[in-house]
């Protein structure tokens, strides 16, 4: 028999509230209150309170609190990445920023999911997919990308969009949903 835990690493539907699960959670509140909590005077604290809660942070990667997540491990900030304020990363499965990164303010990365049928949702079933985010990508501020979404190296996604599908690489994308409007070169 596996844990729900288990089922939630596999991507098959879970419970939320079993206990080891429940004290992911709780690592990652207490973890995540310490770096936004950290003074701004303080680089080496922050980046320590950071290297806590994230699962990897790149060589000259940066966060400006206040960040918010759900296990914080399951996400990997690549090398000289940037996140702005308010970032939202739901990383019940794994969220992978590359390298070179720009992620503007009030960004989310939601890689929870649920069911579309009602009472599987009223017995508190979910699940989640992971998200990639390619090397050198820019997503604008208020993006959202959305569960199972490959953003591809050299993207630019335009503020506000809605990431419902994968983008491939050095494209610029807008709207709700997310389309190409232009090719990079």
């Amino acid at each position: 028999m596996t844990s729900m835990r288990e089922r939630m690493l596999a991507g098959e539907r879970y419970v939320a509230d079993d206990p080891e699960i429940v004290a992911d959670l709780d690592r990652a509140a207490r973890l995540a209150e310490r770096f936004n909590r950290s003074p701004a005077d303080d680089p080496q604290g922050r980046l320590a309170a950071l290297r806590d809660l994230l699962g990897s942070v790149g060589e000259d990667a940066q966060v400006r609190p206040p960040l918010h997540c759900d296990y914080g491990w399951q996400t990997h900030l690549g090398d000289r990445s940037f996140v702005n304020f308010n970032a939202v990363l739901l990383d019940v499965a794994r969220i992978t920023i590359g390298a070179d990164v720009q992620i503007g303010p009030n960004v989310q990365l939601l890689t929870a999911t649920h069911p579309v049928e009602a009472g599987a949702r009223r017995a508190k079933w979910e699940a989640a997919q992971p998200i990639t985010i390619g090397d050198n990508v820019w997503l604008g501020g208020g993006v959202i990308v959305l569960a199972g979404v490959t953003v591809g190296e050299n993207t630019v996604v335009g503020a506000g969009a809605v990431v419902t599908r994968d983008l491939p690489p050095n494209v610029v994308a807008v709207g709700n949903p997310a389309r190409v409007i232009r090719t990079l070169q």
